[in-house]
């Protein structure tokens, strides 16, 4: 017990005292997930929407497509972005293999699906309140999608935290991809399982505490645009 409060009160130390490769861990954490989850949301946004919104031939298996999708095992994503930005990969010669983008990238494939089905379901409880008005107003498909997620957009900030959420705790495809490069593309959460395995328990910790923290704030976050959106519904 002794040696944990002692590790513990490093590891606030090393917060409080802004320890700067501690702050170049956290900043690379948040750049690329930030990155990867505004990515996810240019994708998957419109893609939930039309699934949503419209009816067109095929338009159930996508949606079952995009709910099977979030369950993307994160190691299978990391072994697929790794084999395609190999040397002997299709996009070798970019080079981009245990690079920060790598890292965005394999994060945003992981995100997409999570944002797409999710987007989906909203825009889809949504489109039911609305469709009879849109019918006589004969509103054309790209006009209704828009509508709707203007509509929903209080809500769909609440898809946007969860992608956050899902992709700044992932280690396991990350760490395929970006191999936790010290400097170079090592983040909170691979740092975390690399000082756990050295017994620098003081610096995992401070990640910890980081990541809870952000949890945290993520979480009052998802609650106060729910609350806002419920406002805005029954106005």
């Amino acid at each position: 017990m002794g040696s944990f409060l002692a590790s513990l009160g490093e590891a606030v130390g090393l917060i409080l005292t802004g320890d700067r490769d501690l702050l170049e861990i956290i900043g690379l954490s948040l750049r690329v997930t930030l990155t990867a989850v505004a990515a996810a949301c240019v994708i998957g946004l419109p893609i939930g929407a039309v699934v949503g919104a419209l009816r067109f031939p095929g338009r159930s298996l996508a949606g079952v497509i995009l709910n099977s999708l979030m369950g993307l095992p994160p190691v299978v994503v990391g072994l697929m972005v790794y084999m395609a930005l190999s040397a002997g990969g299709p996009l070798g010669p970019l080079g981009l293999l245990y690079t920060p983008t790598a890292m965005i990238i394999a994060q945003t494939i992981l995100v997409t699906p999570i944002v797409a089905a999710l987007t989906k379901q909203i825009v889809e409880d949504l489109h039911a309140d609305y469709a009879e008005q849109f019918a006589s107003l004969e509103v054309g498909p790209f006009d209704r999608v828009v509508a709707l997620l203007w509509d929903a957009r209080f809500s769909l900030m609440t898809v946007a935290l969860a992608g956050f959420g899902r992709a700044v705790a992932e280690v396991g495809a990350v760490i395929m991809v970006g191999g936790n490069i010290n400097h170079v593309t090592r983040v909170m959460t691979t740092t975390i399982a690399l000082e756990t395995s050295k017994g620098n328990l003081e610096v995992a910790l401070a990640l910890g505490v980081v990541l809870l923290t952000i949890a945290l704030i993520v979480n009052g976050a998802v609650m106060t645009f729910r609350a806002t959106a419920a406002r805005v519904t029954y106005a």
